[in-house]
C-alpha cells in the first residue's frame, strides 16, 4: 500500500512497527527509517524492513557512548534523473530506473526534487505532487516549469531482482566535551542464489561469471522453444546470405504450426547495435518486430535485438572513521578517514582490482565574537581539504546538486576521478542574521581538469530593506579546454508599512560559462549563458492569506561560431495566491 504523494506529510498505512524501550536503550521491530548525517563519507537515507537497537549510555567519568545497529531487508534503492523541463508543461513527468526502466514503485517518502538546485516541498499546497505506483511527478503552478528549468529527483525505488540484505553499525563516544571519536560501517548486498524478479540457471550464472565488471554486456540470448498458438507472436529461424556473408539465426514471424518456433524477447540495444526494428505494418495482436539487413559495409541498421539485459547481483560496503576535536571553545579540528567497497557483480572473480576506494577529509572551524561591537558581530572561518579516490563509491552522493555545474561541469555523466578539493572561507555575521561571506575553493580531478573558484554573498536586513546577493566566478583549465564560469545574483525588496506591509522588490540573476578549445580558439558546444531580470509584488508574509505577482524576462545566448550568440527571450507572468484563512 502506497501512501498518496499530494501532502507534506505522508500517511503510511503499511509502516508497522513495534518498539521496547527502557532507560536509555530502545529497539525498534518492522518498518523502520534510518537516516544517518554524522559522517561525510557514510551519509544516508534508507527505508528498511528489519530491526534496529539504539542505546545511550555513561561508560565513565565525562565519557558518553551512544551506539546504533541495524540489520534489515532493503525495501528498495536509489538513483538519480537529471532533466530539464518542457515549455508550459508541468507534468507529470514520467521517473526512470538506473537500467531506463519505466515501470517500477518509488518508495514512498524517500525522494527529493530540486529545480535549479533549490530544494521542493511535496504537496497540492506546495511545489509538487508525486505518484509512487507509477513514478511520474507533477508541479504544482506554484513552480512554473519552462524549458531552462534544470529538474533533478532523487529517489528509491523497489527494486526486487534479489533479495537485498542491509547491515549498519554506527558507534560515537564524547570523552570530556572535547574530543569525538565516530564510526560506522555499512554493508548492502544482493543474495545472488536468491533472484526474485529473474529466475537464472546455471548456464546464465555462468554467462555472469564471465561477463566481470562489465555488466552493460550482460545481454543473453532469449529465444525459448514454444509451440503454436492463435494468442501468441512465434518466430522461425531462417538463415540469409547478405553482402556474400552468411547470416544465420535470422528470426522471422511466422503464424505455420508446421515450422519449428521460438519465442523472444527484444532489448532496444541503441541504433546500429541490433538487426531488428518495430514492424509498424503487421496486423499481429502486439508488439512485432522484424530483421533489417545491414548495410553495404555490414553495419548493423536496426536497435533492438532478441537478447535479455540479465541484472548481476552487487555488493556495497564502506566504513568510516571520524574525529572531532574542540582545540577552545572557539576553534574545532575534524577528520574523518573511508574505504568504500563495490563490487558491480558478485557472480564473478574477474575485475576486482578496482572495487577498493579510499576518502577522507581535514577541517578547522573557529567562531569568535567580536568584542567591543555593538552590532554584535560573529568572526567565522573554516578550512578544509578533501581527497575522494576515482574509485571510492559512497552510498549516496557527496556534495551539493549543483556542485558540478559551479565548476563549469555538467551536471551528469562526469567521468569518475580522483579529486582534490580546498576550501577556505570567512564570514562576517550579526546577531540579527545580517552576513557577509567570501570562500576560496580549489578542485583538481586527476591532472584533466584544475579550476578555482572565488564566491562572494550577502544578506542582509535594514530596516524595511532587504538584500540578497552573491557573486561566484570559476576559472577552470583542462587538457583541451579552459574557461570561465560566472555567476552573479542580486535582489533587493522593501516593505511598505504605510501600505500594510506589502514587499516590493526587483532582481538579476546571469549564468554564463564560456568553454573554449586552446588549439584552435573555438567555443565548446556545451557553453551557455542567460540573463533574468525579475520585478514582484507580494502580500505581507505573516498573512494566513497571501497573494503576489513576479514579471520576468530571460534571454539566452547559445554558442554561433566563435561566440555566444544571442538566441531567445522570453516574457513570464505568475500571479498566484494562498487562501488559508476566511478573515
Amino acid at each position: 500500500i502506497q501512501p498518496d504523494g499530494n501532502t507534506q506529510n505522508l500517511n503510511e498505512f503499511d509502516k508497522v512497527f513495534i518498539q521496547f524501550k527502557k532507560g536509555g536503550w530502545h529497539f525498534d521491530i518492522g518498518d523502520i527509517d534510518i537516516r544517518q548525517q554524522q559522517h561525510y563519507f557514510l551519509n544516508y537515507y534508507s527505508r528498511l524492513q528489519g530491526a534496529a537497537f539504539e542505546r545511550e549510555s555513561k561508560i565513565g567519568t565525562g565519557i558518553t557512548n551512544r551506539l546504533l545497529l541495524s540489520g534489515a531487508i532493503a525495501k528498495g534503492k536509489y538513483t538519480r534523473n537529471v532533466f530539464n523541463g518542457v515549455e508550459g508543461n508541468q507534468g507529470p513527468y514520467r521517473l526512470q530506473g538506473p537500467n531506463n526502466e519505466l515501470f517500477f514503485i518509488v518508495l514512498a517518502g524517500t525522494e527529493r526534487v530540486y529545480i535549479d538546485g533549490e530544494l521542493m516541498q511535496r504537496g497540492e499546497d506546495q511545489d509538487y505532487v508525486i505518484n509512487y505506483n507509477t513514478a511520474e511527478v507533477t508541479f504544482t503552478p506554484r513552480r512554473m516549469i519552462t524549458k531552462d528549468k534544470r529538474i533533478q529527483v532523487e529517489f528509491g525505488y523497489a527494486d526486487r531482482n534479489y533479495l537485498n540484505a542491509q547491515l549498519y553499525i554506527a558507534d560515537e563516544a564524547m570523552i570530556n566535551k572535547k574530543l569525538k571519536i565516530r564510526v560506522a560501517a555499512y554493508s548492502n548486498s544482493d543474495a545472488k542464489n536468491s533472484p526474485i524478479n529473474q529466475t537464472l540457471d546455471p548456464r546464465q550464472k555462468q554467462f555472469l561469471a564471465d561477463v566481470g565488471d562489465s555488466v552493460h554486456q550482460a545481454l543473453y540470448p532469449s529465444q525459448i522453444m514454444d509451440t503454436f498458438s492463435v494468442n501468441k507472436i512465434l518466430y522461425k529461424k531462417i538463415d540469409t546470405v547478405f553482402n556474400n556473408n552468411v547470416h544465420d539465426s535470422i528470426y522471422i514471424y511466422s503464424v505455420n504450426p508446421n515450422d519449428t518456433l521460438y519465442n523472444l524477447a527484444f532489448t532496444e540495444v541503441g541504433q546500429g547495435m541490433g538487426d531488428y526494428i518495430p514492424d509498424e505494418t503487421s496486423a499481429a495482436n502486439g508488439k512485432l518486430f522484424k530483421w533489417v539487413a545491414p548495410d553495404a559495409g555490414n553495419a548493423k541498421q536496426g536497435r533492438y535485438a532478441p537478447v535479455i539485459l540479465l541484472i548481476a547481483p552487487k555488493k556495497q560496503q564502506l566504513l568510516s572513521v571520524g574525529a572531532d576535536y574542540n582545540i577552545s571553545e572557539h576553534t574545532q579540528v575534524s577528520t574523518e578517514l573511508a574505504v568504500s567497497s563495490f563490487d558491480i557483480n558478485s557472480f564473478s572473480s574477474k575485475d576486482k582490482q578496482n572495487d577498493k576506494g579510499y576518502a577522507a577529509k581535514l577541517a578547522i572551524n573557529d567562531s569568535r565574537d567580536i568584542k567591543n561591537n555593538a552590532n554584535g558581530l560573529t568572526l567565522i572561518s573554516q578550512l578544509s581539504f578533501e581527497w575522494v579516490q576515482d574509485r571510492f563509491k559512497p552510498v549516496e552522493r557527496l556534495r551539493g546538486v549543483e556542485f558540478y555545474r559551479t565548476w563549469g561541469l555538467p551536471l551528469n555523466q562526469v567521468p569518475s576521478a580522483s579529486e582534490n578539493l580546498f576550501h577556505a572561507g570567512i564570514e562576517l555575521k550579526s546577531k540579527k542574521g545580517n552576513s557577509l561571506r567570501y570562500l576560496l575553493e580549489t578542485y583538481n580531478r586527476n591532472a584533466l581538469y584544475q579550476g578555482v573558484r572565488n564566491g562572494l554573498t550577502h544578506r542582509a536586513d535594514y530596516g524595511n530593506w532587504h538584500f540578497n546577493n552573491q557573486f561566484d566566478i570559476t576559472v577552470f583549465n583542462q587538457n583541451e579546454q579552459k574557461g570561465v564560469y560566472v555567476k552573479p545574483v542580486v535582489d533587493i525588496a522593501k516593505d511598505f508599512p504605510k501600505m500594510g506591509n506589502y514587499r516590493v522588490g526587483g532582481g538579476y540573476t546571469a549564468e554564463r560559462n564560456d568553454v573554449r578549445y586552446k588549439l584552435p580558439d573555438s567555443i565548446n558546444t556545451g557553453s551557455f549563458s542567460y540573463e533574468v531580470w525579475q520585478v514582484y509584488l507580494k502580500s505581507p508574509l505573516d498573512k494566513p492569506n497571501k497573494w503576489g505577482a513576479t514579471y520576468f524576462t530571460r534571454s539566452d545566448r547559445y554558442p554561433y561560431q566563435s561566440k555566444l550568440a544571442p538566441s531567445d527571450r522570453s516574457h513570464n507572468l505568475n500571479v498566484y495566491t494562498e487562501l488559508m484563512s476566511s478573515e
